[in-house]
């Protein structure tokens, strides 16, 4: 990467969307993004047809550097995504994208990188002491979306900072009571070891909305998950809200084993766009309580900020730092 060059393209591959923004990195190392463009991935034979796309949208010439946020394991000689059909062969990048630099991370690894370089008006307080995310030391990060995403950031105080990206989603589910329990034992006739991902997430809501039921002996219809996460935020049916109130819950509690795991005493965040737009009811659920819950450390977990992070494009925006901290540093 020659010295100078500071516009970059950014993208962020899930399962079903890839996201595209021209980034551009200052001088004084801010970061900033055009308008995104999203693209589906269905309509796409690879990442090559999207990206030359996103290149006709844009009715210009591409920056010659890029930043991936893979929803997948990065790594290796060949990248395969988690949720959807398409690869990509580092060895092959600067080639079929015509670009000199790049970057390939994690996709939770770039919500890490956002959660280090955002400004503190890009969070929002949920719990625990009301003060900034620590300058130093060990910061953990979980979003709830199609699965659980979990990584941790540590600072040293001075300015630096390293991400790294864990498949913490995939620890194995401690029930807390006894309604924890029975969704626990429905999960386990289908799965022989359930994972945090199989409660905490956004899909996890049906055996959840299905457990309650059948413990009211409600005969209820068979509702996919974004219709009992609406009617559940909205209040039209209470069934659907219990199951809310639990999911939040179940959160608190895995949040707050998260943090134990890693160290996370400088703070806990929050992301994706599940956990945004339940923020005002999380703020007014046991979260909190689930979240401090841990015995003898209750003390040590109530001296931990709790936040959300609100960056409309965190993964984009992360991406963006992932390469300024490798090519720009």
């Amino acid at each position: 990467m020659s010295a100078g060059t500071d516009r970059l393209v950014a993208v962020d591959i899930g399962g079903t969307h890839a996201r595209f923004v021209i980034a551009t990195i200052g001088n004084d190392g801010t970061i900033t993004l055009d308008e995104p463009v999203t693209l589906k991935t269905e309509d796409h034979a690879s990442f090559q047809t999207a990206w030359e796309d996103f290149g006709r949208i844009q009715a210009g010439d591409l920056p010659k550097a890029v930043s991936i946020a893979v929803a997948g394991p990065v790594g290796g000689d060949v990248i395969r995504f988690t949720n959807n059909p398409w690869i990509i062969r580092p060895a092959l990048v600067k080639e079929k994208l015509k670009v000199d630099a790049y970057t390939i991370v994690n996709d939770f690894g770039a919500v890490g990188h956002a959660v280090a370089r955002a400004p503190e008006t890009d969070f929002l307080h949920l719990t625990g002491p009301d003060e900034p995310l620590a300058a130093e030391g060990t910061i953990s990060i979980m979003g709830p979306g199609t699965g659980l995403g979990v990584a941790h950031v540590w600072r040293d105080g001075a300015g630096s900072y390293r991400v790294q990206a864990t498949e913490g989603g995939h620890i194995d589910f401690a029930p807390h009571d006894m309604i924890e329990d029975a969704i626990l034992a429905r999960l386990r006739r289908r799965h022989n070891r359930v994972s945090v991902e199989r409660i905490v997430s956004g899909p996890a809501i049906v055996d959840i909305y299905a457990t309650l039921a059948r413990m009211e002996n409600r005969a209820t219809m068979e509702e996919d998950d974004r219709t009992i996460w609406q009617s559940g935020m909205d209040g039209s049916d209470s069934l659907a809200a219990a199951a809310v109130d639990r999911f939040c819950l179940a959160l608190g509690s895995v949040a707050g084993d998260i943090a134990l795991a890693q160290g996370g005493f400088g703070g806990v965040v929050i992301a994706g766009g599940l956990g945004y737009r339940i923020r005002d009811t999380l703020a007014q659920s046991g979260f909190a309580e689930r979240f401090r819950a841990k015995g003898r450390f209750e003390k040590l977990m109530s001296s931990i900020p709790v936040k959300i992070i609100t960056h409309p494009q965190p993964g984009l925006f992360g991406a963006a730092a992932a390469f300024a901290k490798e090519h720009l540093s």
